[in-house]
C-alpha cells in the first residue's frame, strides 16, 4: 500500500517539489497505519460495519422485519391517509426524501432534514437531537406528531391494525399475540426490527479498507482517505475503527449552522423552551413547532446551555445519496458540505485548515466511495 500511495503522490507533479515531499511523508506514515482485513475475507452487505451493528442485524427476527416493513409503507396510519414512514424515508433516496425539510400530513413542513435510516442501528441516540434512546423508542413518535403523520393518539393506529385480518395474522405470527392484545410496543418492535435490518456496508471503501481489495478505490479517493484520517481530521468525529467504521462518534457537536439567525434572540428562545417544557409539551411538538427553536438542538432535551446548537454527528455512509445536508438541509451539495466542514475545523482548532481545490475534490471522491451497493435497493411492501 505504501508503494501505491507514493505513486499517487508522485503524480501530483503540478505542486511544488518541497510540498510534494512533505505530503509524501505524511501519506506514507498514515498509509502504514491503515489496517486491512485478512486477504480472502468474504464480502457482504455488512462488510465494514461495526461488530455491534453486525451482531444486531444477525439476531434480528425475520417475521418482525417483514411485519415492520409492511407497517413502514402503510399510509393509513396518518390523519390524511397519504403519509407513511416511507414518505420521508424513501428507499430510492437511501431512505431520505431529498428535501431540505420534510413535509408531513396535510403538506405541513417540519423543521429538520430527514436523516437516512440506512444503518440506523449504528447509533443509540435517535433523531438529530438524540431525544430518543433506541429505535423502538423512536418508532412511534412520528405517528402522533401533528406535523408528521398527525394521528391524535396511538389508539386509532391500533384500531386500524386490529380491524385488519392480515395484520392480525401477521402480529400473531411475529409476536404470538391475539388481536385484542396487539399493543403499541409490538408496533414499535416491528418497525424497529425493519429499520435495524437496513444494514448497508460493502462500499468501495469497505472493500478497500476491510476487504483488502486495494483496487477498490480510485487514486482520488485514496488521497481523500488520507486527508480524511490525517490533516483534515474528519475521522475525529466521523470515526473509522480497526474492525468497522460507523463514520460517526454518536456524539453531539456545534457546527454553528443556522445559529447566526437566532443569536440575537437566544434568551427569548431558551425561555420559550423552558416555558413549553414546564407546561408538559412534548419535545417533538416543541422542536417541530418553530424553526428558530429547532436550531437550539440538544438544549431542548437537556436544558443545558452548553448544548445550545449541538446536533448528533450523522454517519457519512451513503452520504453521496442523501443531499441536502446538515440538520436543516441548508447545504445543497457534497462539495459545499466539505467547504462547511473545513470552516468548522478551522473554527474548532483555532488555526486555519487550508485545502487546495484538488484536495477538496479528493475528499468528495472519498465520500462518494462510501456508497453501499445496497443503498438504493427497492424494499417492496
Amino acid at each position: 500500500m505504501k508503494r501505491v500511495d507514493a505513486n499517487i503522490i508522485r503524480r501530483l507533479s503540478a505542486q511544488s517539489r518541497v510540498r510534494a515531499r512533505t505530503v509524501h511523508c505524511v501519506a506514507v506514515a498514515i498509509a502504514a497505519a491503515l489496517p486491512f482485513a485478512a486477504p480472502g475475507q468474504v464480502t457482504n452487505d455488512r462488510l465494514g460495519l461495526p461488530l455491534s451493528t453486525r451482531a444486531a442485524c444477525a439476531t434480528n427476527d425475520t417475521k418482525a422485519i417483514l411485519l415492520g416493513r409492511k407497517l413502514f409503507f402503510d399510509k393509513r396510519f396518518s390523519a390524511d391517509g397519504i403519509v407513511s414512514c416511507a414518505s420521508c424515508h424513501q428507499p430510492e433516496r437511501a431512505f431520505t426524501d431529498g428535501l431540505s425539510k420534510s413535509r408531513g400530513v396535510d403538506g405541513l413542513t417540519g423543521t429538520r432534514n430527514a436523516p437516512s435510516l440506512l444503518n440506523a442501528a449504528l447509533v443509540e441516540a435517535q433523531f438529530w437531537d438524540g431525544r430518543k434512546s433506541s429505535l423502538e423508542d423512536q418508532a412511534l413518535e412520528p405517528f402522533v406528531n401533528p406535523v408528521e403523520q398527525g394521528l391524535k393518539n396511538l389508539d386509532s393506529l391500533l384500531r386500524t391494525i386490529r380491524g385488519d385480518t392480515a395484520y392480525v395474522r401477521d402480529f400473531k405470527t411475529a409476536f404470538g399475540v391475539s388481536s385484542r392484545n396487539i399493543g403499541a410496543q409490538h408496533v414499535a418492535r416491528a418497525i424497529a426490527s425493519f429499520e435495524r435490518s437496513l444494514a448497508a456496508g460493502d462500499s468501495a471503501f469497505d472493500r478497500y479498507y476491510y476487504g483488502a481489495d486495494k483496487a477498490a478505490l480510485s487514486p482520488d479517493a485514496v488521497r481523500g482517505l488520507l486527508l480524511f484520517t490525517g490533516r483534515a481530521q474528519c475521522s475525529t468525529c466521523h470515526t473509522i475503527g480497526p474492525q468497522g467504521a460507523a463514520f460517526t462518534d454518536g456524539q453531539f457537536h456545534t457546527l454553528h449552522v443556522g445559529m447566526s439567525r437566532i443569536e440575537s434572540r437566544l434568551t427569548e428562545l431558551t425561555h420559550q423552551v423552558l416555558a413549553s417544557r414546564n407546561r408538559g409539551d412534548s419535545i417533538a411538538t416543541i422542536v417541530l413547532g418553530s424553526d428558530d427553536v429547532a436550531e437550539l438542538g440538544r438544549f431542548v432535551i437537556t436544558l443545558d446551555p452548553r448544548d445550545i446548537g449541538k446536533f448528533r454527528t450523522p454517519s457519512l455512509r451513503n452520504v453521496a445519496l442523501t443531499a441536502p445536508y446538515m440538520h436543516e438541509g441548508s447545504v445543497a451539495t457534497l462539495k459545499e458540505a466539505v467547504e462547511q466542514e473545513v470552516y468548522y475545523r478551522t473554527a474548532q482548532s483555532g488555526s486555519p485548515l487550508i485545502l487546495t481545490p484538488q484536495e477538496k475534490d479528493d475528499l468528495v471522491s472519498f465520500l462518494e466511495s462510501l456508497t453501499s451497493r445496497r443503498a438504493t435497493q427497492t424494499y417492496q411492501h
